[in-house]
């Protein structure tokens, strides 16, 4: 799935994902870019309710958007199924102030029987300079 009808499924999967009175309401601001087959190119501008008491953006918000945007880049793929979280390791690279936009580039890098391995980075939209990078794994098996 590649093109419109991944951008398409992307923004579905967002919205339905993020009208809610749970956690995920929290990433109502993401704009999905462009995605399918097993990526997703998402961005968003830094808000005060994303940063943490110094003024940068807060890394569990980071966090969470790496979990989202790379589950989303997985769902893209033939078959695919959102899975579990079982590993996620962000490195903080460089720090985002209020106003900052950003872009958030996740890719599927590999899907086994049980396993799926996914990187992201979030950048600067200015200058492309990285502000973190990330790796997921996901259990995607039956149970």
């Amino acid at each position: 799935m590649s093109g419109k009808k991944g951008l398409d499924l992307l923004r579905t999967i967002a919205t339905v994902m993020t009208k809610t009175n749970g956690y995920d309401r929290c990433l109502q601001q993401l704009v999905m870019v462009s995605g399918g087959d097993g990526r997703c190119m998402a961005e968003f501008k830094v808000e005060e309710e994303h940063l943490n008491r110094a003024g940068g953006l807060h890394g569990g918000y980071t966090a969470t958007i790496v979990d989202v945007v790379t589950t989303y880049a997985l769902m893209t793929k033939e078959n695919a199924t959102p899975g579990v979280s079982v590993d996620i390791h962000v490195s903080y690279l460089k720090g985002a102030r209020l106003g900052d936009e950003v872009i958030i580039d996740a890719n599927t890098v590999r899907t086994g029987r049980n396993l799926a391995f996914l990187e992201c980075e979030l950048r600067h939209k200015k200058d492309n300079s990285i502000i973190a990078k990330a790796s997921h794994t996901k259990y995607i098996g039956s149970s």
